[in-house]
């Protein structure tokens, strides 16, 4: 059975990753990318999907683990009644192949150690055949795809798996190296686990070195930018949402989706994320992959892509996986990307427009425009019409608020590029457009009754995406509207002290989904944001150090929590979590301007 989602750790190198468990466990590695086959899938149905598993053989006291600093090398100390080891995990940043290496050190006393490997291609579903080259390598093949494992402990195959046992004392070391790679190709040569723990330990030092925020929350911020260095497919500097899928946003129910692609919804927060820590170059190789992706007919822009750009995510089920505690089904595929959802077009202009006011002008900037303007052309069709939303319900489309403040947002930011670097355009037009929907959101998204905007027009329902619309500047900060909302949030959309989306209930659920969900870590974020913006600082400031007292004991956040039951729920790590994480820290500790936004509204001043 997997562990509880906090229980977990990241490995990875910068083209996939894996899932470690306080246990020893590595139950969750796809190869070679983040949404190929897994090859360890016990964290979706249990030991015979897939693990890697070295643990002491004993009685065990305690574990401590913690990454290396400024690195995603772990370190994992089981205290036993034998004595004290130690198990460094790594993945070395990608060469020829994709490698983990475990380094087995032995601190104290002789502590017996066992060793359960369970290689299942495809997500757990594949057996491989399983042979020995020499005295320290076996290889596993099947179909396409083939592993080797190197260690001098004499292994054996037992029940379809591959195990060891062995002791190892004080001083001690041994290491086992796994290596992918295509079937039809030779065997990789092998690799040295000492050297590429060390040498992986100093290429992420040296990344972590570029770092330029220096505030209030340096530790926390510094390892929010690791884990999305980590979670960057480095071919093409798409950023996937999180490495898994399927891990629920409440547990037993159907609310598992698969996040290893890339969502425009992101983008100007990933953008703004990465300029916080000085990250430059993975800025513009972000902005690089938006340009690539959402290339091609305007009206076809999608929510989400593959980590190349690929836009066929076609969703199905593995059935023969029973699901994070038993939370069916397990999806590959997410049907989210066919939806039709017009924050997407404010998220690229206004993501474009941020890297021409942060970033420098590598040519990009001004061939980039065309299709700026195109996109402008297909929204000044399609932004009066309903939509799915930025939560992708799976009900009847509706007129949602935020969907139309993203709209204002995109004809907003095209009239700051003309304004701003002198870009050609029918402005004027653009200009009343901007207004038009402004007045709109005004007078059909806001409730008088509630005194706050609500989730979709002429609806009651609250919905927490509309605390995007003071950090983009739609109102400042200060209007008694934004105040009132946040104060209708707060009252109604709380659990435990964080936020939920919306109301996930049956009375209140329009998602077409069964009730019940966690809060929602990035929402809370949010929350936090427009406290600060509202003056209530002190607030603010309490608010988020309780989200960061929700990180596990390597700093990592999945995208729920379930305050009742103290635990972390959906996919794990999530990348638009630690996002959020490092903008909040940079608006509170006023490391730079309030980055989403851009200071005042450009829209009319007077309530409309």
């Amino acid at each position: 059975m997997a562990q509880l989602i906090e229980d977990y750790a990241l490995i990875g190198d910068t083209q996939t990753a894996a899932l470690v468990g306080k246990d020893g466990s590595i139950d969750w590695l796809c190869v070679p990318r983040f949404d190929s086959g897994a090859v360890f899938a016990s964290l979706l149905g249990d030991r015979t999907n897939g693990r890697w598993q070295i643990t002491p053989a004993g009685g065990l006291q305690r574990v401590e683990r913690r990454y290396l600093e400024n690195t995603l090398v772990l370190e994992t100390t089981f205290h036993t009644d034998d004595g004290v080891v130690r198990i460094t995990d790594c993945m070395p940043i990608r060469g020829r192949t994709v490698d983990v290496v475990r380094l087995v050190e032995g601190v104290s006393g002789r502590v017996p150690m066992h060793m359960d490997m369970t290689i299942r291609f495809d997500y757990g579903s594949i057996v491989p055949w399983v042979r020995r080259s020499d005295a320290e390598t076996l290889r596993a093949v099947a179909g396409p795809d083939a592993i080797v494992l190197r260690t001098p402990v004499r292994t054996h195959g037992a029940g379809k798996a591959t195990i060891a046992d062995f002791v190892i004392g004080a001083g001690e070391t041994v290491p086992f190296v796994l290596a992918y790679h295509a079937s039809h190709e030779t065997p990789p040569r092998p690799t040295d686990a000492k050297r590429a723990v060390k040498e992986t330990a100093r290429w992420w030092r040296n990344w972590a070195g570029q770092c330029t925020y220096d505030g209030r929350w340096k530790e926390a911020v510094m390892r929010s930018l690791i884990t999305l260095k980590a979670l960057t497919y480095a071919p093409t500097g798409g950023i996937v949402a999180a490495p898994t899928t399927s891990l629920p946003e409440w547990i037993g129910s159907v609310r598992n989706w698969d996040y290893r692609y890339c969502w425009l919804r992101d983008a100007t927060l990933t953008l703004s994320s990465l300029t916080v820590g000085g990250y430059k170059d993975e800025a513009l190789a972000w902005r690089d992959w938006l340009l690539r992706a959402a290339a091609g007919d305007p009206e076809d822009l999608q929510i989400m892509y593959g980590a190349a750009g690929e836009r066929r995510l076609t969703e199905f089920s593995l059935d023969w996986l029973d699901g994070y505690e038993d939370s069916s089904p397990v999806r590959v595929g997410n049907a989210a990307s066919e939806q039709s959802q017009l924050d997407v077009y404010g998220e690229v202009l206004a993501t474009l427009y941020r890297t021409r006011k942060l970033l420098p002008d590598d040519g990009t900037h001004q061939n980039s425009w065309g299709l700026e303007r195109a996109l402008l052309a297909a929204l000044e069709g399609l932004w009066r019409h309903p939509d799915e939303g930025i939560w992708e319900v799976r009900g009847p489309p509706q007129h949602f608020t935020h969907s139309k403040v993203m709209a204002w947002w995109a004809f907003d930011r095209a009239v700051r590029n003309v304004e701003e670097f002198g870009l050609d355009g029918p402005v004027d037009r653009w200009r009343s457009i901007r207004d038009e929907i402004h007045a709109q959101i005004c007078s059909e998204g806001f409730d008088s009754e509630l005194g706050a905007f609500t989730q979709s027009y002429g609806s009651k329902r609250l919905d927490a995406a509309v605390l995007m619309m003071a950090t983009v500047g739609f109102l400042p900060g200060t209007d008694e509207r934004i105040v009132g909302t946040v104060n209708a949030i707060e009252r109604t959309l709380l659990k435990d002290g964080f936020v939920a989306r919306y109301d996930t209930s049956p009375d209140g659920a329009v998602d077409g989904l069964p009730a019940g969900e966690g809060a929602f870590l990035p929402c809370s974020f949010w929350l936090a944001d427009n406290l600060a913006l509202i003056g209530r600082t002190d607030d603010a400031v309490a608010l988020f150090e309780r989200l960061l007292g929700l990180v596990n004991d390597v700093g990592l956040l999945a995208e729920e929590y379930d305050g009742g039951a103290g635990r972390q729920l959906g996919n794990f790590p999530q990348a638009f979590t630690h996002v959020c994480l490092v903008n909040t820290a940079a608006h509170l500790s006023d490391a730079l301007p309030f980055v989403i936004g851009s200071g005042e509204p450009s829209g009319p001043k007077e309530a409309t």
